[in-house]
């Protein structure tokens, strides 16, 4: 039992265990766990503040809904864009896939960051932002340098984004040190937007592309997706407007105009996908829903900003629970199947997880129209954990034991 766990790492004669030997493992690993634990601390804290009660103290400097909102989106989100560009970036390029060396190196220093900002109430703030800042630009270094040794021009796209994501991370690290006013918030919100526009560039890839292959190998006798090149240019091109438009200094009016811009473009591009013909196979729909809600995401937040339709924090967790939540997810459990040999079918409990990740930004987006603050609160975390749960009941055996030996191409 023990020796399934561990492979033997070519040209080393030492065993090494299974999770560290691929990108996808070791941070799909990561962050369906640390989804648990970050969701679980926030909900204990929301708990006992709806009980009346209030913490003595807490580990972290800064106050908690700020560090619920950093480590999903820097913590997790992060986690889960690193497991898939560590993985796909040498299936872009035909290069060496990373070794367990730098997955073991990659994935320390995304925990040490994870450690520095729950500890950081005892730790001096410059050092708690070098920790953490340094996983990006480590994850960004490895990706150019395989991108630059085939030409990769549309996928340089990708590390404009995650220098998006280091600055929207660092203005939250310079809130914290004192060396700006104001700026975590806006910070949080660039994270979102950028992580945002990587779903309309990734997701407007896949999401036509899976659905026409499968339709193809069932034999289907209807319309196969459609992707029109001026629509799909369009709509990554006003989800990264939008990312730029997130930052502090851009009005409101603006970034709301080109929310609403972008997410009329993307709904327009996921209407010709033929979502409807694979509602029978959750491993696909899920991929629709996820867009649609990035496209239902965008129009809301930017009718918010522009016709205050809603409280903005409400309206932005449809695109950080909703469209980001159940992608991540959705994009974890279709690669870990895939790149450990496994067939393309997820089991009934993932199936729960979808709709309990799709569940849980509903009600975090609309429940106060109807509820009180705490409850609202409350029962979306609890949908939230419950989710990732199931995915580590599901998932930590795929991840962490050896490629099935009856690959399913």
């Amino acid at each position: 039992m023990a020796a399934a766990l561990y492979s033997r790492n070519p040209g080393s004669p030492s065993r090494i265990p299974v999770f560290l030997t691929a990108g996808f493992r070791l941070f799909f690993l990561f962050a369906g766990l640390f989804s648990v634990f970050a969701m679980l601390a926030w909900t204990i804290w929301l708990g006992v503040h709806a009980a009346g009660g209030a913490f003595v103290s807490v580990p972290m400097a800064m106050a908690p809904h700020l560090w619920h909102a950093h480590e999903m989106v820097f913590g997790y989100t992060v986690a889960v864009t690193a497991g898939f560009f560590i993985t796909a970036v040498p299936n872009w390029t035909g290069t060496k896939e990373a070794g367990a060396k730098f997955v073991t190196a990659s994935g320390l220093v995304w925990l040490f960051g994870r450690l520095g900002i729950w500890f950081s109430g005892a730790l001096d703030p410059v050092v708690v932002a070098a920790i953490d800042l340094a996983f990006i630009p480590v994850l960004s270094l490895a990706i150019l340098g395989r991108l630059t040794q085939k030409s990769q021009a549309r996928n340089m796209i990708f590390l404009f984004l995650l220098s998006a994501l280091f600055l929207g991370n660092l203005l939250m690290h310079l809130d914290w040190i004192g060396w700006s006013e104001g700026t975590a918030e806006a910070g949080v919100r660039l994270g979102i937007f950028t992580s945002a526009a990587m779903i309309a560039i990734v997701g407007g890839r896949v999401v036509p592309a899976f659905t026409r292959n499968a339709l193809n190998r069932e034999g289907y006798k209807g319309a196969l997706p459609q992707s029109n090149i001026w629509l799909d240019r369009a709509g990554v091109l006003l989800a990264l407007l939008a990312t730029l438009a997130a930052l502090p200094f851009v009005p409101a009016l603006m970034f709301g105009c080109i929310c609403f811009a972008a997410g009329a473009v993307n709904l327009l591009r996921l209407s010709g996908w033929q979502g409807w013909a694979v509602r029978n196979s959750p491993i696909l729909w899920i991929l629709h829903l996820a867009f649609l809600l990035l496209a239902t995401g965008y129009l809301l937040y930017g009718g918010t900003l522009v016709l205050s339709l809603m409280n903005e924090t409400a309206a932005l967790h449809l695109l950080a629970i909703g469209a980001i939540g159940s992608m991540t997810l959705a994009m974890m459990t279709r690669a870990s199947l895939g790149h450990s040999g496994r067939s393309l079918k997820v089991s009934p409990l993932i199936v729960l997880a979808y709709l309990l990740v799709i569940a849980a930004a509903l009600i975090r987006s609309f429940g106060t129209f109807v509820f009180d603050y705490f409850p609202v609160m409350l029962f979306s975390g609890a949908l939230w954990t419950a989710a990732f749960v199931l995915f580590a009941w599901v998932y930590v055996p795929i991840l962490t034991t050896p490629r099935a030996s009856n690959s399913l191409k």
